[in-house]
């Protein structure tokens, strides 16, 4: 496949995008390591000393073979019509805000023509239409609408992380991709708390999300409640850190066109979410 202008800058690239070469926010470069299985992935993660190391490494990770198989495959042969004169970033969706946030935001994977194409967490589709404008509203975002990686978008006090980085199958991660992919949420976290700034809270969207941050806290040694939290909009839980301190886990239902269209989820209760953390 031949390069293609970046919608914004329109410096012509590859997809899926080599690392290093230019793509406005690459984390990674050409010499970033690429884990190849679950292990490698546990022992980069485990060395990783900052949240932008932990986006480079997982930016360029292979571990999943169906998952590095459907994103490349979307990629390069498999693009909607409308965006098909664009090259796709084609690689697991690295984090996106503030590094020194004390807030964090967990979905649960890229789409296939969202952050598949442009590599930045739920931009370029009708979800993030509704995040980063409910984002702008509660002051989180400097305008309301992220189109592509370089348009300018800011997130200050607050980063969007995904419990899986790469886009899945039918928006469907296995149980044993979600754990492979759950080590780089491990350090992501564990990271953020240790922060200067601390880890005050998390808001997870969907119930998928939820669960992969208690799973994350229990492998990190924070204190979960008992029985599990569950899941709902508006559902609240606190996560005992070891040096003292919680982190409050906030529920607000998944910013999917299902649940926007049929009004499960409103603006005003994804702005009350929002303005909890």
């Amino acid at each position: 496949m031949h390069a293609e202008p970046h919608p914004v800058t329109g410096e012509l690239f590859d997809s899926p995008v080599p690392p290093g070469t230019g793509w406005p926010g690459d984390p990674a470069t050409a010499a970033t390591p690429v884990a190849r299985t679950a292990v490698e992935v546990a022992r980069l993660a485990a060395a990783a000393a900052t949240v932008q190391e932990v986006d480079a490494l997982s930016s360029v990770c292979r571990a999943c073979p169906r998952l590095v198989a459907w994103r490349e495959g979307v990629a390069t042969g498999g693009r909607r019509a409308s965006f098909a004169d664009q090259p796709y970033w084609g690689r697991p969706g690295p984090s996106f805000g503030d590094p020194a946030a004390s807030r964090l935001i967990v979905g649960l994977a890229p789409a296939a023509n969202g952050t598949n194409r442009t590599g930045r967490m739920f931009t370029g589709d009708r979800s993030g239409d509704w995040l980063y404008a409910a984002l702008h509203r509660t002051g989180y975002a400097n305008q309301p609408t992220s189109v592509a990686a370089g348009d300018g978008m800011v997130l200050r006090g607050i980063r969007i992380v995904a419990s899986v980085r790469c886009a899945p199958p039918e928006n469907r991660p296995t149980p044993a991709e979600l754990a492979t992919c759950g080590q780089w949420l491990d350090r992501d976290l564990a990271l953020t708390a240790a922060a200067a700034t601390g880890l005050e809270a998390v808001l997870a969207l969907g119930g998928v999300a939820w669960n992969a941050v208690l799973a994350a806290g229990r492998r990190l040694g924070w204190a979960v409640p008992r029985p599990k939290p569950v899941f709902g909009h508006a559902a609240e839980a606190f996560l005992g850190l070891p040096e003292g301190g919680a982190v409050r886990l906030v529920g607000s239902y998944h910013v999917s066109p299902h649940n926007t269209s049929t009004r499960r989820l409103t603006e005003e209760m994804l702005d009350a979410a929002l303005r909890r953390l």
